[in-house]
């Protein structure tokens, strides 16, 4: 067995043309374009030194409202998604690589996002570029994280909590909703990304268990958005 597994994965590297290796490694560069940091920018302002300090869209929205952070959200989403496509494109229907290296590319982008080469690799959170991932690899199980947060951010005004649950939903709606075989390679890969999710947000988890955690009072306008139980950095994805 441990032959077998050997086997198949030395003909996995030896068939991963340089097609494939340089959209791999183009998913990593698109993926550390900080879309949210230079949205920011182009306003004048360095998202980085606001809120919690984070280059994502939750924070940006801090700075500059929601229309702005449903963009930013819109455009790492996109850095998912997009190289997903494309390597399934590439490779074609007839391959059987055809799941695992749309993943790798997605993977590699969700690593961007999370430690991107342009910011020294200090990135944001990767839940928005996660979400086109798995969007595109297990539509049924990113349309259940989708809703799952959607309903614990109402629940909680509370962006971490969603980002935490649907995290949690992600490996969960692969298996029930979208099952795969035995150990295939979205099932691990919604695993691993749960886990990431999990690492990236244990300053919130903390404050979560602590009762401290930051939350978004709803509002009527357009402006940035209000916080209560304070504003420090790390508060939110």
């Amino acid at each position: 067995m441990e032959n077998d597994t050997t086997g198949q994965m030395n003909d996995f590297f030896h068939n991963l043309d340089a097609s494939c290796s340089l959209l791999i490694a183009g998913a990593y560069l698109l993926g550390s374009i900080p879309f949210g940091l230079l949205i920011g920018k182009a306003h004048g302002v360095d998202i980085r030194e606001q809120g919690s300090g984070n280059i994502g869209a939750t924070n940006l929205g801090r700075a500059l409202g929601k229309r702005w952070a449903f963009a930013a959200f819109l455009l790492d989403f996109a850095k998912g998604i997009v190289p997903v496509l494309i390597a399934g494109k590439l490779l074609g229907a007839e391959s059987s690589w055809q799941d695992t290296v749309p993943i790798l590319a997605g993977t590699a982008s969700i690593l961007g996002h999370t430690f991107p080469i342009f910011l020294r690799f200090k990135g944001g959170k990767g839940v928005a570029t996660t979400f086109g991932v798995i969007a595109a690899v297990a539509l049924p199980a990113a349309l259940a994280a989708g809703l799952v947060w959607i309903i614990l951010y109402l629940a909680t005004r509370t962006v971490s909590i969603a980002s935490l649950a649907a995290g949690i939903t992600l490996p969960l709606g692969t298996c029930l909703l979208d099952p795969p075989t035995p150990f295939s390679a979205r099932l691990v890969f919604s695993i691993a990304v749960a886990c990431l999710i999990f690492i990236r947000h244990r300053k919130n988890i903390s404050r979560i268990l602590r009762g401290k955690e930051h939350t978004f009072k709803k509002k009527t306008s357009d402006g940035p958005a209000a916080e209560k139980n304070g504003g420090g950095r790390d508060a939110q994805p």
